[in-house]
């Protein structure tokens, strides 16, 4: 029975509006869907090419809400989503969706101006302060999506304060922050004054608004993930949160993707290598390596001697094609490494029984996509919350980090060599990197778990709408 008496609580009406990332497009979508096969009237809201480029058909009844992205001049056509943007366009698409608080403020009003489609809750990504502002007029209460809990504890923050009611928290978010490398450390402070200011606002600035604006924060996390910082991140906010859970894909879904992509010339050639001999390399879309570091990688990963598939994007610097990767490479690999630059099908990848380890930047989605099979990790971080997310792995002896420069970051092939040797040629300490990666494997897969943080999730909105409601009656 809910707050208000009822033994069958009407369906809630939530907004989601992820950030124009396919790292968030994707699970925020999983949300979504989670949602939506509840019963609840969940309204998906991004560009128009985003939601084309959505996989499709989706397994519940969701409303896929197409905003314009405004043209802006300079910005490429088409440039929606993070990855179609160059390294010196990115300021033109943060003044592109700053536009898109005109189009959401048309929605949400049409929205609100009937009591039957009013949305209950707005969730949106912490860059999304028009949203936020939005929510507030027409007074729909609005949770705030976080990174990861560990990103949040290394956030750089003004010195604890005794006084402060969060000052024990504020002591454990300064001792992680201390963990943090030099070069990471520079760089996060860069990204966060800099990145999005030249078109009239910060990074930080936007989630700072949105964190003032939001009533509740919402993270794809739970406290079996992260506890040494899960318990962080509500006293460092100052705002209730709320778990998601990891949201993770079923691993029946994905052994049926293998099974459909099975034709695919990297599961082919996964099919004639031997059981757990191959390492899967992977950083994602959204930073590329540079030209210099693709090289140190190739002849870490020819220098190791192990198998490897490695799904590469073309580096930033590489005049053409035959400057990714050090000359004679793909020769002297023929046979036990596979190097391609189209796309691949991830999750039937690291479903394989051929794969045994994974090198990873260490994005969210990738290492639970990883830890879904139980693979032990190589963590290469490159940006955000992967530096973060790659020490509370490896504190969790999942894997181990490539060893980098404190001051510059740099790495080179004999750090390469020396990590995914540990990982996956070295006997004892596999041995123990795969006993880390199953007590992860345990968390990420247990499908009830996450379904629970769900149902929770649900139960807290409404908690929350129903009080907030009943306070202003």
């Amino acid at each position: 029975m809910d707050a208000a008496g009822s033994s069958s609580p009407a369906p809630l009406r939530i907004v989601i509006v992820p950030w124009l990332a396919f790292g968030h497009l994707l699970p925020y979508l999983e949300l979504a869907e989670r949602l939506a096969s509840r019963g609840h009237r969940v309204s998906y809201v991004s560009t128009p090419r985003n939601l084309a480029r959505l996989p499709l058909p989706l397994r519940s009844d969701v409303d896929l809400v197409a905003l314009p992205l405004p043209r802006v001049e300079g910005l490429p056509d088409g440039a929606e989503s993070t990855n179609d943007v160059p390294d010196d366009k990115r300021e033109l698409h943060w003044k592109a969706f700053d536009g898109l608080a005109a189009p959401f403020a048309e929605f949400l009003a049409a929205a609100c101006a009937d009591a039957a489609t009013r949305p209950h809750w707005i969730v949106a990504d912490s860059f999304h302060h028009w949203a936020a502002a939005s929510a507030a007029e027409h007074g729909v209460p609005l949770a705030m999506l976080l990174p990861t809990a560990a990103m949040v504890a290394a956030v750089p923050r003004p010195p604890p304060s005794p006084g402060s009611a969060a000052y024990s928290f504020e002591l454990q978010a300064a001792a992680a922050a201390r963990a943090v490398p030099r070069y990471e450390r520079e760089g996060m402070a860069l990204v966060f004054a800099n990145d999005g200011a030249s078109s009239g606002m910060s990074s930080r600035q936007r989630s700072v608004l949105t964190a003032q604006g939001c009533t509740v924060a919402a993270i794809r996390s739970c406290v079996e993930w992260e506890p040494e910082s899960f318990s962080l991140v509500a006293p460092l906010l100052g705002k209730p949160v709320l778990a998601l859970g990891l949201l993770p894909p079923p691993p029946d879904g994905a052994r049926l993707a293998a099974a459909a992509n099975m034709e695919h010339a990297t599961v082919r050639w996964l099919d004639a290598q031997p059981p757990g001999s191959v390492l899967y390399v992977a950083l994602g879309s959204e930073v590329p390596l540079r030209a210099n570091q693709v090289h140190e990688l190739a002849l870490g990963l020819e220098l190791a001697g192990t198998r490897f598939l490695w799904a590469l994007r073309k580096p930033s610097g590489a005049a053409d094609d035959d400057d990714m990767l050090p000359p004679g490479f793909q020769d002297r690999n023929d046979g036990h490494g596979l190097v391609t630059t189209g796309w691949v099908p991830q999750m039937s990848i690291l479903a394989h029984a051929a794969v045994g380890g994974f090198l990873t930047h260490c994005g969210r989605n990738s290492l639970i996509e990883g830890l879904l099979f139980g693979h032990p990790l190589v963590m290469l971080p490159i940006f955000g919350d992967q530096g973060p997310n790659a020490r509370q792995m490896e504190a969790k002896k999942v894997g181990l980090q490539v060893a980098r420069d404190e001051e510059d970051g740099s790495f080179d092939r004999h750090g390469v060599a020396s990590a995914v040797r540990a990982v996956m040629l070295e006997e004892e300490s596999r041995r123990g990197f795969v006993v880390g990666a199953a007590r992860m494997q345990e968390v990420v897969a247990d499908a009830e778990r996450h379904e629970r943080y769900i149902d929770e999730f649900v139960e807290q909105l409404r908690s929350i709408s129903y009080t907030d409601a009943t306070s202003s009656s």
